[in-house]
């Protein structure tokens, strides 16, 4: 007999590329698996008849693991990370087992941090070894699809670049059999505001029998300090150990499972969070340090006790509807604080933009403190609304900017740069983000830099990302919540102190090749520079670099001799020190700079051959890019898994896979985080619960209409049809505690098809009492009234209407939003048809989150389940057709049939829909809703209902 055993693997990974993996199902015969042991994790052992037994007792821990109510069995979870002169080397391991007398998933989920490279990932499932290789995409595609026709293939990998990387993988294992999961990263930790800060992602979901985070640091120029905050909370005080030397140290976070308990009763973990380590290092010369082993040399530049140079510095805020809310609050709190932060010698200006862009002055002005006084009452009156022109906006930034170079108004020695702040795509103006990106471009012409900062998880951060990079800028994301202001707070302070411009490295050319980027625009207090090449240590005995730049009043010139063997014996000796941190650093900073070569490549021969260097790199380094593809394949290499990148980045993965990522988030402006939809299984299992179709689920109405009710509590969806006439008006959801009403009016098809006239919602009426607001959509236009005024905007509009702290965000052609504060949200879907087609009609849909924040008095066809009733399923049988099964239903009181089936989300996919398995029940509902459907119809679009 087979054990199928089916995976579902999501990888986000590194900054010049991330990726979904998705593994359908690989059979093996538990006769053929092979008996072997990893890193101390033992395989299942045989009988005298050969067979394998299902057993943990080799762990030699049944009796300590605590298990949830799942049965599954945290054996360890083991982070290793060593930091080799910034290279830091991480490796975390889960050893897991389902103690259940079912198959489930068992899921390992990490997050890498930005800008890291995967190393290498392997799975082990009772012996049997799935390890992972780099190869050319169309060769990784062309192996995939021999080993697919064999029926080999386990599966087709895509991916996403996001700004968080998530590494994700769920096996769905068998009774009794224990899983091994390693996963290897590397990356280059950047110095910010004076310190490197190592962040290493901790969150194993369960008490672990063996918990453990190591980390060891190894920096030949000597530390100054190791320092590990509390990241993790007051809970894991005193648990952390640091050992300090010269120049290693070691760090030991080893929590007993008592200590990880979140309370001494409790079967959950307290470790959820990020493990924090700070250090900085000794600097003696301020050229900077060299270090040579290896064939390779890196270069540390980070000088200090120099004076600022002047900046001139342009703040372009956008302030469109999107903005509206706890965004904009912590924006005028930063920027106010920003604004202190000023100095004498600075000069500054503010551009705020929505469809229309303002300044509050046309051209440069002295940091006064009466000039910063009048700015921070200017950024005190902004109203967000309308549309976002970013391509507008920051052309009026770089003309001011350039009009003041032009007249001589900057200081020869000041450094020019342009601060963005937005969050999201650009609705308004040009709207194509190459174009913008190419006038942004010339209009800069590499004279000053342009730093971005992304609100929320709905701004296009890739497109921040290469725009910023083109012009000499970093970006950053910024999470719209309550630390808003820190955050921009902290980005500014990064780049508040320029020190030097215009840096020049140079190395004797007779020594060193390959030198990755030599040339710095500028470099900022608190910041390092990092410069890296090959050399030929062989024939040298020293090597010598010139720096060159423009500080404050003087031109500087630093030079730095290095001893070639100097590192020699240091890194030999020690046991945990990377002997390739060279080279990986070397390759790391070369594949960056390539990628970003390739971008700003001005024809498309030039980004051919980039291309090329970027693979051979990638190949040769073992790097994933857009160019790459990583096979995972087990020892015989009969079953392969192929890791690659989709064509279009906003899809997730393919068709007929188990599912897509749950926590990607959703580029769609005007879509919120519920709005986020993700596929699931379909299958039938006796007392299966309904997966939630997305982190958040949600009520919806769609289609004929078509009712899916998501119960949180019990992980159910129930579907229902409303059977009614055109014109009619459904009643969806009164709140006399809130004065919310939400009603549909019905439309009918163009003619009856099987005897039957479908009707959809044409008009959707939504009525906030307390505000005496009505907001009427309908497939034509979408109107806010207030008293006898309203505002009007069309389907083929994109914008926001802001009224008494109520939102209304229009996508064209595709969602509206209506946001009330902190507390509620709704989204309305159109649906276009052809106009010619003989019987369809165009429609709405309509979806409101669970966590709406109703009154117990909310009543309507989804109102009255924001208090969620009992519901008992039972006496599950198999249908006709089977995969449509039938059980009984209980709930308030009654008792009746219902039948598994699938209805559609249309929220990412408007035409085909996304399947949603439900229990469906028939009659219009009848006693899953209380009473009758007529009972909530109500006589006019803004009524609230009566009582059943």
């Amino acid at each position: 007999m087979k054990d199928l055993i089916c995976f579902l693997v999501l990888f986000l990974v590194s900054g010049v590329g991330s990726f979904d993996l998705v593994i359908d199902e690989i059979p093996d015969e538990v006769e053929n698996l092979i008996d072997l042991e990893i890193d101390g994790f033992p395989s299942s052992s045989k009988t005298r008849n050969g067979r394998y037994q299902r057993s943990t007792s080799d762990w030699g821990y049944v009796g300590d693991l605590v298990e949830d109510d799942d049965k599954i069995g945290l054996y360890s979870y083991k982070v290793q990370s060593t930091i080799t002169s910034r290279l830091a080397n991480t490796m975390i391991q889960a050893k897991m087992v389902n103690n259940a007398k079912r198959p489930q998933p068992i899921v390992f989920d990490v997050q890498v941090p930005k800008g890291a490279f995967i190393d290498n990932f392997t799975m082990d499932i009772n012996g049997i070894t799935f390890t992972s290789h780099i190869r050319e995409k169309s060769e990784a595609r062309r192996m995939y699809s021999q080993a697919k026709a064999k029926g080999k293939a386990a599966g087709i990998v895509r991916s996403n670049a996001l700004d968080m990387e998530n590494f994700q993988t769920e096996v769905n294992v068998p009774p009794g059999m224990k899983i091994q999961f390693q996963l290897h990263y590397h990356e280059m930790i950047r110095r910010r505001l004076s310190s490197y800060e190592h962040l290493i992602s901790v969150k194993p979901g369960r008490l672990a029998k063996h918990m453990e985070v190591d980390v060891r640091i190894i920096e030949p120029q000597g530390l100054r300090y190791v320092h590990v905050p509390n990241s993790l909370g007051d809970h894991f005080d005193g648990i952390t150990t640091i050992s300090k030397g010269e120049k290693k140290a070691h760090v030991s976070f080893k929590p007993t499972m008592a200590q990880q308990r979140k309370c001494p009763t409790c079967s959950s973990t307290a470790v959820d969070g990020n493990f924090v380590v700070q250090y900085d290092v000794n600097r003696e010369t301020t050229g900077g340090e060299l270090e040579i082993f290896n064939g390779y040399f890196i270069h540390f530049f980070a000088p200090e006790n120099l004076d600022p140079l002047p900046k001139n510095i342009l703040f372009v805020i956008d302030v469109s509807g999107s903005m509206w809310g706890l965004k904009m609050k912590q924006t005028i709190e930063a920027m106010k604080a920003i604004l202190s932060e000023l100095r004498a010698a600075d000069q500054f200006s503010l551009i705020d933009f929505n469809h229309n862009v303002r300044c509050w002055r046309d051209n440069l002005v002295s940091a006064t403190p009466a000039q910063v006084e009048d700015a921070k009452k200017y950024i005190q009156t902004i109203h967000p609304n309308g549309g976002t022109n970013i391509n507008e906006a920051l052309l009026r930034a770089t003309f001011i900017l350039n009009e003041a170079q032009n007249l001589g108004m900057l200081d020869p020695n000041s450094v020019s740069m342009i601060v963005l702040v937005s969050d999201g795509d650009p609705t308004v103006g040009e709207l194509k983000l190459t174009t913008i990106q190419k006038n942004v471009k010339q209009s800069i012409k590499d004279e000053f830099s342009l730093f971005c900062l992304g609100i929320g998880f709905d701004v296009d951060y890739d497109f921040l990302q290469r725009i910023a990079t083109d012009n000499r800028g970093m970006a950053q994301r910024i999470f719209g919540n309550q630390e808003t202001s820190a955050q921009m707070k902290n980005f500014y302070n990064q780049v508040s102190t320029p020190l030097l411009k215009k840096i020049q490295f140079n190395y004797p050319q007779e020594s060193v090749s390959d030198v990755t980027q030599s040339s710095f625009h500028n470099y900022f207090g608190g910041s390092e520079i990092v410069v890296a090449g090959k050399v030929d240590s062989e024939n040298l005995q020293h090597l010598e670099s010139v720096v060159t730049a423009t500080a404050a009043n003087a031109e500087l010139v630093m030079e730095t001799l290095k001893d070639v063997e100097e590192l020699d014996g240091f890194m030999k000796k020690d046991r945990y020190a990377d002997p390739e941190f060279t080279r990986k650093l070397w390759a790391y900073l070369t594949v960056n700079q390539m990628m970003a070569e390739r971008n700003a490549a001005p024809t498309a021969a030039l980004k051919r051959n980039i291309t090329k260097s970027i693979l051979q790199m990638s190949l040769d380094h073992h790097i994933v890019t857009p160019f790459t593809a990583m096979l995972i394949e087990n020892a015989e290499k009969d079953e392969i898994m192929l890791a690659d990148q989709p064509k279009d980045p906003r899809k997730g993965c393919c068709s007929g896979t188990l599912g897509l990522t749950p926590n990607a988030p959703n580029n769609n402006k005007g879509i919120p985080a519920w709005a986020n939809v993700t596929a699931v299984p379909v299958s039938y299992m006796p007392e299966q619960r309904s997966p939630p179709v997305s982190s958040l689920s949600i009520n919806r109405v769609d289609n004929d209409p078509h009712f899916i009710i998501h119960l949180p509590k019990s992980q159910r969806n129930i579907c229902f049809n409303i059977n009614s006439e055109p014109g009619k008006i459904l009643n969806l959801v009164s709140d006399p505690g809130t004065g919310v009403v939400v009603n549909g009016q019905l439309v009918g098809a163009k003619k009856m098809e099987n005897k039957k006239l479908n009707t959809y919602f044409g008009k959707i009426g939504f009525y906030f009492k307390n505000k005496g607001l009505k907001v009427e959509i309908t497939t034509e236009t979408i109107t806010l009234k207030d008293g006898s005024h309203a505002i009007t905007l069309t389907w083929s509009d994109t914008g926001h209407i802001v009224r008494k702290q109520l939102l209304v965000s229009v996508k064209k052609e595709s969602n509206v939003t209506i946001t009330v504060g902190q507390e509620m949200s709704f989204m309305v879907l159109l649906h276009r048809v052809w106009k010619k087609h003989p019987v369809n009609v165009d429609f709405l849909g309509i979806y409101i989150p669970p966590e709406n924040q109703f009154s117990s008095s909310a009543h309507g066809l989804i109102g009255q389940f924001a208090s969620e009733p009992e519901v008992s399923i039972h006496h599950q049988t198999p249908g006709q057709p089977p995969e449509k099964p039938q059980a009984i239903m209980e709930v308030k009181g009654n008792k009746f049939t219902v039948t598994r089936g699938v209805q559609k989300d249309y929220r990412t996919d408007r035409v085909l829909g996304t399947d949603v398995p439900c229990w469906f029940v028939h009659n219009s509902g009848k006693g899953f809703i209380d009473g009758h459907y007529r009972d909530y119809l109500v006589p006019h679009l803004y009524s609230f209902m009566k009582r059943p």
